[in-house]
């Protein structure tokens, strides 16, 4: 048996996510290449798209407001030891919370109404993510399996509740009414014009601060805390954190919970802070995207947020490129951040060996004679 592969920390964290990423690119850059278009044209476009304006640069970020949320959530699972793959049905069903308090709070002010808003997102988000912990961890359903059949449930239920309960009246549309103006959550550009300081009109919104500081709570509380320790513990080896003490059944649940919680993000951001009111599919996949950013950040809160970025920009840029280059369809760009997961998740192992080779034969060459 072969001896781990063991690297330096900021290593792990740092040199090896951005190699994969190089090389997802350049792979990318031959696809391009080998259908007729400039690969460096290609690049500046998905970068101009992306970063080159406010406008852009907005786009950008709301993107990678969503993304945080899902990484996160996944992350959190991950210092278990579970796999959540629920994140569409999470948020979908926090997107029902937050409707629901929307709807019927139209009495309240907005600083009381949003704040109720999130929480109310986080409460059934939290128990839809906390339901299949408890199947883990009382009757022994495997999570990816439960997770994945409730992303279905999620997506049923919602879409009984907006044709059968929840509709607008004369509408044909499955979605709600829209919710009073005092439950929008602020935006960035008419906060910047309320200061004076001209702006592009964007989605994006306050739910962005929302994710970095829910980014600094998952940091603090999953390296900072005893229960965190516990997390972590119960991840790394369930019969240690047994011998020592720890439940991992209620550590399950509560991680479960706490990751459907995080998952309702999307939520706020979407129908809190853009389309303000309920619709079919407002997730949009970003769920599953989440799981791909958790991997490329290696489960941290600081990696998960530039993944984010990167999956913000790829989103955005990639639009604008399949807008200026009619040769690169949208497909295309799927394929592109497709085989950034590649080499990020599924060949994170391409470049340990020679790496660990390197940082191994240092100390050696500085110990010899110079």
């Amino acid at each position: 048996m072969s001896a781990p592969i063991t690297l330096p920390r900021w290593a792990d964290l740092v040199l090896v996510p951005v190699l994969s990423v190089l090389t997802a690119f350049v792979v990318g850059g031959l696809v391009v290449a080998a259908i007729g278009v400039s690969p460096w044209d290609a690049t500046r476009t998905l970068i101009t798209g992306s970063l080159g304006s406010g406008e852009a640069l907005g786009f950008t970020l709301y993107y990678t407001t969503d993304f945080i949320f899902t990484g996160l959530a996944v992350a959190l699972a991950f210092q278990a030891g579970l796999f959540n793959i629920g994140g569409e049905g999470q948020a979908t069903l926090g997107g029902l919370g937050a409707a629901l308090v929307c709807l019927h709070g139209g009495f309240l002010p907005g600083w009381l109404l949003i704040p109720l808003g999130i929480v109310a997102a986080a409460v059934f988000g939290g128990i839809w993510g906390l339901v299949p912990g408890y199947l883990q961890a009382k009757r022994g359903s495997h999570i990816v399996i439960t997770t994945i059949m409730f992303n279905w449930l999620a997506s049923t239920l919602m879409g009984y509740l907006l044709v059968n309960g929840m509709r607008a009246p004369q509408s044909m549309e499955p979605e709600t009414v829209p919710f009073p103006p005092q439950a929008a959550i602020p935006t960035v550009h008419g906060i910047l014009e309320a200061l004076g300081i001209p702006s592009a009109t964007t989605p994006l919104n306050l739910s962005f601060l929302l994710a970095l500081a829910c980014a600094f709570a998952m940091w603090l509380f999953i390296w900072r805390t005893r229960t965190g320790y516990e997390i972590r513990t119960t991840g790394a080896n369930p019969t240690a954190a047994v011998y020592g003490g720890i439940a991992p059944a209620w550590i399950i649940m509560l991680t479960m919970g706490l990751s459907g919680a995080l998952a309702s993000g999307v939520a706020v951001n979407e129908i809190m802070g853009v389309q303000n009111r309920l619709l079919l599919e407002f997730t949009a996949g970003y769920g599953f995207v989440g799981i791909a950013v958790a991997l490329m950040g290696r489960a941290h809160p600081v990696g998960i947020v530039f993944a984010s970025l990167l999956f913000g920009i790829l989103y955005q840029g990639g639009a604008e490129l399949a807008f200026d280059q009619p040769k690169i369809s949208r497909d295309m760009i799927v394929a592109i951040q497709g085989f950034v997961v590649l080499f990020a998740g599924a060949l994170d192992g391409l470049y340990r060996p020679h790496l660990a080779r390197i940082f191994t034969a240092l100390p050696r060459t500085r110990s010899g004679p110079i």
